[in-house]
């Protein structure tokens, strides 16, 4: 993904986020602060390398991370942090090949928890879902998980990161005590 898709990906989920209602607010004293930074498309399809990222596709990665975070909130307890400090430099980074940045960078933003996820095409028949979920005092994975994902659309990219979330993250949270 090029920096100015990632750039815009981050912007389109922070405005997700704040229609969504997810403006993030203070942590009360028990809720574990989380930086759920925008989804990142790996888009090794002809179509992509031919084409480029569709605007629709630009649209759902952007509403990755809010819907994300609006489960981590809703089922965890878990409060977002304001990551508009380190946007800029979140979009120009490849998260998940970036030498921990996304630690760094929950950090200063007041996080506990990262939460970086991508959206690989392979085509547009075949998709797949990543997510992790690392603990910023220690950098360790405390969850990950990964869903596939048939058809390129609204629905399909919905449903795959919903599933992941209740059939994969969940469960490891729990088992790590979060």
């Amino acid at each position: 993904m090029t920096n100015r898709t990632s750039v815009l990906a981050l912007a389109l989920a922070g405005a997700a986020a704040v229609a969504l209602g997810l403006t993030p607010l203070p942590a009360t004293a028990a809720e574990t602060r989380v930086a759920v930074f925008g989804f990142e498309l790996i888009d090794s399809s002809l179509d992509g390398e031919m084409l480029g990222t569709t605007k629709e596709e630009q649209a759902r990665l952007a509403a990755m991370a809010p819907r994300a975070a609006a489960w981590l909130h809703e089922k965890k307890g878990y409060a977002p942090v304001d990551l508009s400090a380190v946007a800029e430099q979140a979009g120009h980074s490849n998260l998940q090949n970036c030498g921990n940045c996304d630690i760094k960078m929950a950090k200063a933003a007041g996080a506990e928890i990262s939460v970086t996820g991508t959206v690989q095409k392979v085509s547009n028949l075949i998709l797949n879902v990543n997510l992790y979920v690392r603990d910023v005092a220690t950098g360790k994975t405390i969850a990950a998980g990964s869903a596939d994902i048939r058809s390129n659309s609204d629905d399909s990219w919905r449903r795959g990161l919903d599933w992941l979330l209740k059939n994969r993250i969940d469960g490891q949270l729990a088992t790590a005590g979060r």
